[in-house]
């Protein structure tokens, strides 16, 4: 099986304005293949899918990013599987725009995990199969806290990155009871602040503890930009995708507009390894880094997996990074 991930992928402002005018597929760019010819893709969705909605507390949230209804076809042409929604903006235009993009998530036949009517459906993993082999996907974040959903009301599924929190050993048995139903389970945070090219401290252990209790991957995002892998009982951990797609402005330092397609390649149920494909996102398109840029932005992502005493193989052919995660005892 061929899993693809990749980060954020924000579909408002300046990039809905520009599907307007182009082809929904535009925002993949030359990416496109890794999704079609994948068994099965995840990405976080970091907008809502609506032409309702006001700003929610434009006061105090600077940012808000909603994309029309029409851009589901962006997710479908690309064959996604799955989105995680607990993240920061699924109620940037209140509750009826997150309804309408959970109902066109619905209807399109894509997954969604960490968002939903209520704490249950917030809470609840989702399970797919590709090849044979059955996936849970969970999603929580430890942002916007006011946005947590309820037994009453439409939210997210909030979780302070913190261990000594209850609602964490909560998380914990749901992970268990997914691994009982699924041969891989994805645990999804978005968590942590923008920006930082290193995990927050308490990520690491809450990281550990998920694989501890069944996780096989942890896809972590927020932060913009992208952070190390670390291997950890043979299951690899993504602490920060960076972002895929949107128009922001680019950070010089801490560039923003660098990351990855990780693609997951299993026998199996059994993880073989984990390849990163380094990209670029230029004009509002995901594009493939090419040349000493591919190699400059791999050289990062291996120095920064080094520090959690993780070793990355740079395949010269293949242009991407490698992570063998075969024969390793869990």
């Amino acid at each position: 099986m061929r899993l693809v991930l990749v980060g954020d992928v924000m579909l408002g402002r300046l990039v809905n304005d520009r599907l307007r005018e182009k082809p929904v597929e535009f925002v993949w760019g030359d990416t496109i293949p890794f999704f079609k010819s994948a068994d099965a893709s995840v990405c976080n969705l970091e907008c809502v899918i609506s032409d309702r909605g006001e700003r929610r507390e434009p006061s105090r949230k600077a940012f808000h990013f909603r994309t029309d209804s029409k851009n589901i076809e962006a997710l479908t042409k690309a064959a996604i599987t799955a989105v995680t929604l607990a993240n920061n903006h699924s109620l940037d235009f209140g509750p009826d725009a997150l309804a309408d993009t959970l109902n066109s998530l619905d209807a399109s036949g894509i997954k969604r995990a960490g968002a939903g009517a209520d704490i249950r459906e917030a809470s609840s993993a989702v399970y797919f199969k590709a090849s044979g082999v059955g996936v849970a996907l969970m999603s929580f974040t430890d942002n916007e806290p006011g946005w947590e959903a309820t037994e009453k009301t439409p939210g997210v599924y909030y979780l302070p990155a913190d261990l000594n929190d209850p609602r964490t050993a909560t998380l914990m048995d749901k992970i268990r009871e997914a691994k009982k139903k699924a041969d891989l389970v994805i645990v999804s945070p978005h968590w942590g602040p923008n920006r930082g090219y290193r995990p927050v401290p308490g990520h690491i252990p809450l990281a550990h503890a998920m694989i501890d209790a069944g996780a096989d991957i942890v896809f972590g995002h927020s932060c913009h930009v992208f952070q190390g892998v670390e291997l950890y009982r043979g299951r690899p951990i993504i602490y920060g995708a960076g972002d895929f797609i949107d128009d922001y402005a680019v950070d010089e330092v801490e560039r923003n507009d660098e990351s990855f397609v990780f693609i997951v390649e299993t026998d199996g149920a059994r993880l073989q390894r984990l390849l990163l494909y380094p990209t670029m996102i230029i004009r509002f398109q995901a594009r493939s880094a090419r040349g000493f840029l591919a190699e400059e932005i791999a050289i990062k992502m291996k120095t920064l997996s080094s520090e959690l005493n993780t070793r990355l193989k740079w395949l010269e052919e293949e242009s991407c990074l490698e992570l063998d995660l075969s024969g390793l005892k869990t």
